[in-house]
């Protein structure tokens, strides 16, 4: 008796399958005859339209896949389906949703391209059928799904999503191969599922896998970056993040960088930066206050002077323009200079060239300006106060430095940074900042940014007599933010009520919310324990979470 086995075969999205051999199908099958009836058709488009009305909304992606899976398995016949992703930057093509998976199988599903069926279709960004499992050795079978005896004659599906000529990922499936026409119709069924989720999952990887690399390769600059300077880069807020992955960009090029922000955000640190994962790290490095000489001084600081050039110029002297030649110059509070010296600044940044005073011979120079201000350069150059064509000179690579109070998160990190440094400094032990304390640091708006912080915590450092930095070491115009418990400055009564509150925040958060434990470390019943942890609104299950010091 003649046995005729199917053979695998592959076919580009979108254009006809190449027939496979037939199996156990019978002609006739009256469900062929529906699909050419337009039967199958009609019955994907409720799919299709539930789809594209998901991936509207929030979580779009996941509930799609959801009425995907479902529909492989009520209308498909499809015992076991996986719809897999694969970013090209990240390497492995890992199972993101899956039907009659279980965990730990769809875990142990990850190909690289090329690997077995899916790493086939992500490499050729073609269709791969294969009408029986155990005629075909390209499937690996990594999840162990496909051991049971019912899946040797059953068929495997894949196709890829595309978008843009990228494979994003695959969508696969395991049936009964009872029909080779049949197979291939479903099959052309999943690659338009594919194309419409093509752009919800291409969004998905950007979110997910691109902003874990941009972290990733911001953590890479802090650690290259951290040894010059430690303390300006503590913390993993949004927004610094934000700003350092922009300096990232930058600083490998010669682009002229306009740091904007308030004073004490760290503008001269991000100077810094830039010249350390500058082109030329190892060339000067030469900082300029613009604000800290008169008019009269600053042109001959800036440019150099001849000898004789005015009284009391009895020699000849290099600007700090020639002392950062092949370098960096930092031009701090650039927007105080005035409109004499704004004019000559614009010939250095236009042709890197300028004269000493006194003198008339043309001096040129190769160096990057950083500029910094905490000015809105803008409106002055609209109120002619500052030069339009020097401010658009300046303005190639703005870069916004966030304030204090936009770092919510990095304010207890910042803090505990510095409490650690002066504690070191003054030959302290100091373990924790106290529950109070934490809770006025993160209240205060921080008008002086980390400089203000940096000063606060190197004065509660100095005057806690303990091994923590509590409440009452801080300035009292830090004590007067809103608090969770009694705010101190009220007379008697309120300052002992704030010392009983701390004590009572200190004992919960040693025992993980234990209020037993919390009493006896207290020296009270459970009872009053618990009249206290009332009169101060306490609830000890805040303190089972991970404590925030630790």
């Amino acid at each position: 008796m003649e046995t005729d086995v199917p053979q695998p075969f592959t076919a580009a999205p979108g254009s006809p399958a190449r027939q496979c051999p037939s199996g156990t199908g019978r002609p006739g099958d009256p469900r062929v005859k529906d699909c050419h009836a337009g039967v199958c058709r009609g019955r994907i488009v409720p799919l299709l339209r539930e789809m594209g009305q998901s991936l509207g909304e929030a979580d779009g992606l996941e509930l799609a896949l959801d009425r995907l899976l479902a529909y492989l398995r009520d209308d498909m016949g499809v015992s076991r389906a996986m719809v897999s992703l694969h970013h090209r930057e990240s390497g492995p093509i890992i199972i993101h949703k899956s039907l009659g998976l279980t965990e730990d199988e769809a875990s142990r599903g990850v190909y690289l391209p090329g690997e077995g069926i899916t790493g086939q279709v992500v490499d050729l960004a073609a269709s791969i059928v294969v009408p029986r499992i155990s005629d075909e050795p390209a499937i690996l079978n990594r999840t162990g799904s496909l051991s049971r005896p019912e899946d040797r004659d059953s068929a495997f599906v894949c196709v890829p999503i595309l978008r843009g000529g990228k494979v994003l990922g695959t969508i696969s499936a395991v049936r009964a191969y009872d029909n080779p026409e049949l197979l291939q119709k479903h099959v052309e069924a999943l690659e338009v599922v594919a194309a419409l989720l093509a752009q919800a999952v291409e969004l998905h990887l950007v979110e997910t896998v691109d902003k874990a690399r941009l972290e990733e390769r911001n953590r890479e600059l802090l650690g290259r970056l951290r040894a010059k300077r430690p303390s300006a880069f503590v913390g993993s807020s949004k927004a610094m993040l934000e700003t350092l992955a922009l300096l990232y960009k930058a600083a490998p090029t010669r682009t002229t960088v306009l740091l904007l922000g308030e004073s004490g955000v760290g503008k001269e640190m991000l100077a810094d930066a830039i010249h350390a994962g500058g082109p030329n790290p190892d060339g000067p490095m030469v900082k300029f206050n613009c604000a800290a000489l008169p008019e009269s001084i600053l042109e001959s600081e800036l440019f150099g002077h001849e000898k004789g050039a005015f009284t009391g110029a009895s020699g000849l002297r290099r600007g700090r323009f020639e002392d950062a030649d092949g370098g960096v110059i930092f031009l701090d509070e650039v927007g105080e200079l005035s409109l004499g010296v704004q004019a000559k600044l614009l010939r250095v940044l236009q042709e890197r060239a300028f004269e000493r005073v006194g003198g008339n011979r043309t001096i040129t120079v190769n160096i990057r300006v950083v500029a910094a201000t905490n000015k809105d350069l803008a409106a002055m150059a609209a109120r002619r106060e500052f030069r339009q064509d020097l401010y658009f000179r300046l303005n190639v690579f703005p870069l916004r430095v966030p304030p204090l109070r936009e770092r919510g998160s990095d304010i207890v990190t910042l803090a505990e940074h510095f409490v650690a440094r002066y504690a070191k400094e003054n030959g302290k032990t100091i373990n924790r900042i106290a529950a109070p304390a934490l809770s006025m640091l993160m209240a205060y708006h921080w008008p002086g940014n980390v400089r203000e912080l940096e000063n606060v915590m190197h004065r509660a450092v100095i005057l806690t007599e303990d091994d923590a930095i509590h409440a009452y070491n801080l300035p009292l115009s830090l004590q007067t933010s809103n608090l969770s418990g009694p705010a101190p400055g009220e007379g008697l009564e309120a300052r002992l009520a704030a010392v009983e509150y701390e004590l009572l925040v200190e004992a919960l958060r040693l025992h993980h919310g234990n209020s037993t434990e919390a009493a006896r470390e207290l020296g009270l019943t459970r009872r009053t324990m618990g009249l206290r942890m009332k009169r101060h609104r306490l609830d000890y299950r805040e303190f089972r979470r991970a404590d925030l010091i630790e």
